[in-house]
């Protein structure tokens, strides 16, 4: 099967654009100028992988070791340490211009036949206005200032006698005391017992938020801290032969690192063909032959798609694409008869016909 097939700079293109509505997309109209032909592609499809981890940061206190005899838990932070947890996973396909190849539909003089393509050529419809999806754009990952955590900021809300002393169990002893005096002035503000109480409500709000702050603080000076967040990162794919491909890797230190960065984790990204897109049939069962001068649109095939990590499925998904389909075609007078012209839609992110019927004088 033989398709009119176009290398063509882009350059050299002289093809009318009319005004948009739609900001990506623009519409082609037949001219002397270009011998009345418009030149178009289709895409690829490309995956956007959206990847969501958990970044933990733990911080053990400086009097661990005497958190159960002065304030009654065994539950701390013993070790300083920062990890990263994939938790979701989320895949979106986008279509991506072959701009290897381009097609022709020609047309005669006179036609009043237009075609709506992406910002970098690709066919969206024939004698329709339609929007097509950009491509999306990686991002960089943002982390708060949660390795900022300051586990010595109890040494704020200490005196003099805790600063000089050389024995860490006494400083402890101490540091227990001042904890259980912030908590019974807490008691004692909540009571309306304390010796002087505030004049207001917000006054008596401000005193026990700043009560509250330094009870954390002292408590952390024992038990340690564990704070966590979640980053979010974008990572674009075009797949191509089956296989098995590091996607990119998750270091304990850095989080998202790249594919050749061995300081992580590798995350792979793993490709299998399902099924090849197939040519329609008639009747018969026999294959359709293709129009003259047809316009051709992709029938797209299916390849199963998995992210895994340490023997852990992230995602698995079986999804249509492209560059594993075939192409066919739709006869172009179709498109430029006076009576009766037809229009077509066609899937951005695949190419595949989506939708065809009489334009209606649209």
């Amino acid at each position: 099967m033989k398709f009119m097939r176009y290398i063509v700079p882009v350059a050299v293109l002289l093809i009318m654009s009319v005004a948009l509505r739609a900001q990506n997309t623009k519409l082609l109209t037949a001219d002397k100028h270009n011998e009345y032909g418009l030149v178009y592609t289709l895409p690829n499809t490309a995956l956007e992988i959206e990847v969501t981890a958990k970044r933990t940061i733990k911080k053990a206190g400086p009097y661990y070791q005497y958190a159960k005899k002065f304030i009654g838990t065994d539950k701390v932070v013993k070790n300083d340490s920062e990890s990263w947890e994939i938790t979701s996973v989320n895949v979106n396909r986008y279509g991506v211009a072959d701009n290897e190849n381009r097609y022709l539909m020609q047309l005669k003089n006179g036609s009043t036949t237009y075609i709506c393509v992406s910002e970098d050529g690709m066919l969206a419809s024939i004698n329709r206005q339609v929007e097509i999806a950009q491509d999306p754009t990686s991002q960089v990952p943002v982390v708060s200032g949660l390795d900022k955590v300051d586990i010595n900021e109890y040494l704020q809300y200490v005196n003099e006698d805790f600063i000089a002393s050389q024995s860490s169990a006494k400083r402890a002893q101490m540091l227990a005391e001042n904890l259980m005096e912030i908590r019974d002035a807490k008691v004692s503000l909540t009571r309306g017992t304390a010796e002087t109480m505030p004049q207001d409500g917000k006054q008596l709000e401000l005193m026990l938020n700043s009560l509250s702050h330094q009870e954390a603080s002292m408590t952390a000076a024992f038990v340690g801290l564990e704070e966590s967040e979640t980053v979010t990162r974008t990572f674009t794919y075009m797949p191509g032969d089956d296989g098995k491909y590091v996607l990119f890797r998750m270091s304990d230190f850095s989080g998202f690192v790249d594919a050749d960065d061995y300081s992580g984790e590798p995350v792979y990204i793993s490709v299998k063909v399902t099924n090849r897109g197939t040519l329609p049939v008639d009747a018969k069962g026999e294959e359709k032959k293709l129009p003259k001068d047809a316009v051709i649109y992709n029938i797209p095939g299916t390849a199963h798609i998995s992210i895994t990590t340490l023997g852990k499925t992230l995602y698995s998904k079986e999804l249509d694409f492209a560059q594993y389909g075939v192409k066919f075609g739709l006869a172009p007078t179709l498109f430029s008869a006076k009576k009766g012209r037809s229009y077509a839609i066609f899937d951005g992110v695949t190419g595949a016909l989506t939708e065809i019927g009489e334009d209606g004088g649209q």
